[in-house]
């Protein structure tokens, strides 16, 4: 399917739920965004933002309810990380190739000095946006300090998306133009970094193996150490005698 049907496929759906609910429906679409981020905000709050010029429904109200769709999705995924949990993500970390234990330690305790920035400005990221709630409740952030500072960082990133389709009218869609661009940069720094993750992580494992090949003694090394052993150990007895 091209990316113009995409749009026009989800601009429908969009338009069925603000028809249907009104600005109640924006804030719903939003809420399933968060949940499944491969819906992109980026065509449901400017399309709302356009329905709102048109005088459908309120523009207060669509960045209220759509402030309070992001809060709600992300209360959901951050339900899902509480239930996770440390102990849990351990295991499952324990269980994944070129993955360790230390690594969990040390994302807790990245989140532990920067949880909160991360919280409030990954509202703005493409991707992360979702993503940013899960290690929010794996470490238990205190729920009220998590949903201000989502809805916070929501209120901003849906303000500027609905702003942007009220003004632009039904030129709303060129928006996605620049909103994909942002995405293309996200996804391709998750690229880079994924990648430069996986190849020093090879490199240590086969630089273990080599060191662990390289001190394990051999049988025959075994062999001749036992030997060498004996011819010392005989004149020693023969003196004794």
């Amino acid at each position: 399917m091209a990316a113009s049907d995409n749009l026009n496929v989800f601009a429908d759906w969009a338009i069925g739920l603000m028809e249907a609910l009104g600005s109640v429906g924006a804030g719903v679409a939003v809420a399933i965004e968060n949940l499944f981020p491969p819906i992109p905000s980026e065509v449901v709050l400017p399309l709302a933002g356009f329905t709102a010029s048109q005088g459908t429904i309120v523009l207060w109200e669509v960045l209220v309810w759509t402030t309070v769709g992001s809060v709600v999705g992300a209360l959901a995924l951050y339900g899902l990380g509480a239930w996770l949990g440390p102990l849990r993500l351990r295991r499952i970390v324990d269980r994944m190739p070129l993955m360790k234990v230390s690594d969990v330690d040390r994302t807790e305790e990245w989140f532990a000095r920067h949880g909160m920035k991360a919280v409030f400005f990954g509202r703005m990221i493409p991707i992360f946006r979702s993503l940013i709630s899960i290690p929010a409740g794996v470490q238990r952030m205190p729920l009220a300090k998590f949903t201000l500072l989502t809805a916070a960082g929501s209120a901003i990133w849906n303000t500027v998306f609905v702003m942007a389709g009220f003004l632009l009218g039904e030129q709303w869609h060129r928006i996605e133009q620049y909103a994909d661009g942002l995405q293309v940069l996200v996804i391709g720094a998750v690229i880079v970094a994924v990648s430069l993750f996986v190849v020093a992580r090879v490199r240590q494992r086969v630089q273990g193996t080599d060191a662990h090949a390289v001190d394990a003694p051999t049988e025959q090394d075994s062999g001749s150490g036992e030997a060498h052993g004996a011819e010392i150990a005989a004149p020693r007895g023969t003196m004794e005698r």
